[in-house]
């Protein structure tokens, strides 16, 4: 499937406001000084509400177009996504469960593991880290797959169904899946959904406005000169301000479901809106899932190197904090780097060979 413009930029950013979240978040646990004054510093999970629109949108996309050329396999599919999202999600893994279990006791760093191994193990390796997060809070490192565990779950869903259903009615079967579990989750009977973060509505919406697109419904929105703009300044007055934000959960997710969705459509198909092609911004978007997975370990490190060497004591505390960003955006892409290309562009190689 041919690059859409401007979405590799996209994932960067929504990775690099995840970073943004987090790193306050532990400097404030630790006792370093942090910065989180601004509406932009509590994003994170909005961030994550994007990347989850555009996942649906790029998924729901291939699926729809192989099934209107009757090619679509769901093999073929599922190795895709093992091949993509598996290898590295199982080294986080890993490597959390010995950091929180061996190196830090090792280290004389206090920490509670307050759950059975195998519970945790069992629930990380079997796609459940969202429950698991949120039945024990088990560190940073193994808390922030949840995300992932959203889109291993949807990938588990949606192939099934989509095969199911007649290549004629899939947009009809996807706008009443979408309102059905819309109206689902904000019920208190199905209380558990959103206890466990399963928000699917965001990656079903993601799929209705990709193939509304496929179906050139959407011809009115790409052709408006004023629409780029009005998109654009409303996603960013979503990120930078809270007029948007409000304690109704079903009118908050609502707003944030179809304003993501437009937004994405706008950057990657409107013919009057910017197109970005920095190769370097490009680049950084194609390692995002490297950077949304190995920034909590960079943040770790950058975070224990301060209070070992007590750097912050030396320096003010606009200083001290510009510094953490600095050192743990480095780390973080230089492990995103270095796994990306040595790591995951093996098994990526391998995904490009079951592509239709």
């Amino acid at each position: 499937m041919k690059r859409l413009p401007n979405l590799d930029v996209l994932r960067f950013v929504l990775a690099t406001l995840v970073l943004f979240f987090h790193l306050p978040q532990l400097c404030r646990n630790q006792g370093l000084p942090y910065f989180l004054d601004a509406p932009v510093f509590n994003r994170g999970v909005e961030a994550v509400y994007m990347f989850f629109v555009l996942s649906g949108f790029l998924i729901i996309k291939t699926i729809y177009s192989d099934k209107q050329r009757d090619v679509f396999s769901i093999r073929k599919f599922y190795i895709r996504r093992v091949l993509r999202i598996v290898p590295l999600y199982y080294l986080i893994v890993i490597f959390g469960f010995v950091f929180y279990w061996i190196v830090l006791p090792k280290l004389e760093i206090p920490f509670t593991n307050n759950y059975p191994l195998w519970d945790g193990l069992l629930l990380s390796m079997f796609f459940l880290p969202n429950v698991f997060a949120k039945l024990y809070m088990p560190g940073g490192i193994l808390e922030v797959l949840w995300s992932i565990g959203i889109e291993e779950q949807f990938y588990i869903i949606v192939a099934p169904l989509l095969f199911l259903v007649n290549k004629n009615k899939v947009l009809q079967f996807l706008i009443g899946l979408t309102g059905l579990y819309f109206l689902m989750f904000h019920l208190s009977f199905f209380s558990f959904l959103k206890s466990f973060n399963m928000v699917f509505f965001f990656l079903f919406f993601g799929g209705i406005v990709a193939i509304l697109e496929e179906k050139n419904q959407l011809q009115f929105l790409k052709k408006n000169k004023i629409y780029p703009l009005i998109t654009t300044v409303l996603v960013l007055l979503y990120f930078l301000t809270d007029i948007f934000h409000t304690t109704d959960t079903y009118i908050f997710n609502l707003i944030t479901m179809v304003l993501f969705g437009l937004f994405i459509h706008t950057i990657a198909y409107n013919k009057v809106g910017i197109q970005i092609q920095n190769k370097s911004l490009n680049y950084l978007g194609q390692i995002s899932y490297g950077l949304y997975m190995y920034h909590v370990i960079a943040l770790n490190a950058v975070v224990f190197l301060f209070l070992k060497l007590q750097i912050a004591t030396i320096l003010n505390d606009g200083l001290t904090i510009v510094l953490i960003y600095m050192l743990t955006f480095t780390f973080t892409f230089i492990m995103a780097h270095l796994s990306y290309k040595y790591f995951e562009t093996y098994f990526l190689k391998l995904k490009n060979k079951f592509r239709e």
